[in-house]
């Protein structure tokens, strides 16, 4: 078990805490790099969606995790990301010149929606980022002379220096690995900044925050305008993935995906959008599997428990179609949202946290290390 002492402000602000966080993250980042040659298409293809959907899950960190404001809008900056791309390859635009065109279009109308929702807090700014959700995916279907309308838009394949790079290729993944790594390194030394600092003054108390000097105005829309950003350049990497893009794809499910992304992997941590994106990833494999595989093994277990052919038969397509109910993806998505919510706030980072204190100081662990305490000012009311 490793002691930290900090004895001065450098150490509190290392982006590495000690040798061990090198060495973990070395042989994480070396398993990545050798995974194209290892692993099937198809896992490369998932773990592509896990650096896009972490790369928005961290840009949903800053605003929601590290500046509490909440947000159900960002389908719609990934679709304007998207959208951008698709719209400027028209022209021949490059890839450099069209991925930064997107992420500054896209915190700027973030900045846009940061503006009025100044005076919005909980469920009103909640209402407020569904709304603005709505009128893109609105415009998108109606504004045909741009994005094509409800027929959609076709993305070229990426060139990168001239070189066509395929979707499915190495060096896509290892361009949108690239993209979640620069992602995290930037929020991490956002967060050490004054900056950051005081995004998290303004989400445990605005009211403090404004005692200390902090321009919550100015530091909210700046939250808004980085998290748009960071959205709109992964919807330049999701539009290139998917090579289609329509309106119908940034939905407000989607929206409720990325929420669940930060979720079930943790609200305060980089980590937990990493294992909240692999785990909203593996949601579509998994009901491929229960739709496909699952009704033959059920019926297998009932006919080896002494079920006749018919009952077994009956079995499997009772399964099968519960399987293929609609809106089934939707209730997973809800059990998830209350399972955790009332078992784990913190998500797997926080169970994660929590298993290795408790093998840190057994048997002096206790149950309450990890309650929040309830204690409040007068002060806090104006919150």
């Amino acid at each position: 078990m490793r002691f930290l002492f900090k004895t001065d402000y450098e150490d509190d602000i290392k982006l590495f805490p000690h040798s061990g966080y090198l060495v973990s993250y070395g042989i994480l980042l070396a398993l990545l790099l050798i995974a194209p040659y290892v692993l099937s298409s198809y896992l490369m293809s998932q773990l592509v969606f896990v650096c896009i959907y972490a790369t928005v899950g961290v840009a949903l960190l800053i605003l929601t995790g590290f500046t509490g404001q909440a947000s159900l809008g960002h389908a719609a900056f990934l679709a304007i990301g998207a959208y951008t791309a698709a719209y400027l390859q028209k022209y021949n635009v490059p890839f450099p010149v069209y991925f930064l065109a997107a992420g500054l279009l896209t915190g700027c109308i973030g900045a846009m929606v940061g503006f009025p929702a100044l005076r919005l807090q909980g469920i009103y700014l909640v209402i407020a980022t569904i709304s603005f959700a709505l009128i893109v995916e609105e415009v998108l279907a109606r504004w045909e002379s741009v994005t094509n309308g409800n027929e959609g838009m076709r993305v070229k394949t990426l060139s990168l220096l001239g070189v066509a790079v395929p979707r499915d290729s190495p060096t896509f993944y290892f361009l949108c690995l690239a993209v979640l790594v620069l992602t995290i390194v930037g929020t991490l030394n956002l967060l050490r900044s004054p900056t950051g600092r005081a995004f998290v003054a303004i989400r445990d108390s605005e009211t403090a925050a404004r005692s200390m000097g902090v321009n919550v105005a100015l530091y909210k829309v700046k939250s808004f305008a980085i998290s748009a950003a960071i959205t709109g350049f992964a919807g330049v990497l999701f539009a290139h993935k998917l090579s289609f893009i329509s309106p119908e794809m940034f939905t407000l499910q989607l929206s409720i995906e990325f929420i669940i992304v930060i979720l079930i992997g943790g609200s305060f941590s980089l980590h937990g959008a990493v294992l909240g994106a692999i785990f909203i990833v593996m949601i579509d494999p998994f009901l491929t599997y229960l739709k496909d595989d699952m009704p033959g093994i059920i019926a297998g277990i009932a006919a080896a428990f002494g079920a006749g052919a018919q009952e077994a038969a009956d079995v499997q397509s009772r399964v099968a179609a519960f399987a293929s109910l609609n809106g089934l993806k939707g209730a997973i998505y809800g059990i998830i949202i209350v399972l955790f919510v009332l078992f784990e706030p913190l998500g797997l980072y926080g169970r994660w946290l929590k298993i290795k204190l408790f093998f840190q100081l057994f048997p002096l662990y206790k149950r309450a290390t990890f309650k929040r305490q309830k204690i409040y000012v007068k002060s806090e009311r104006n919150r």
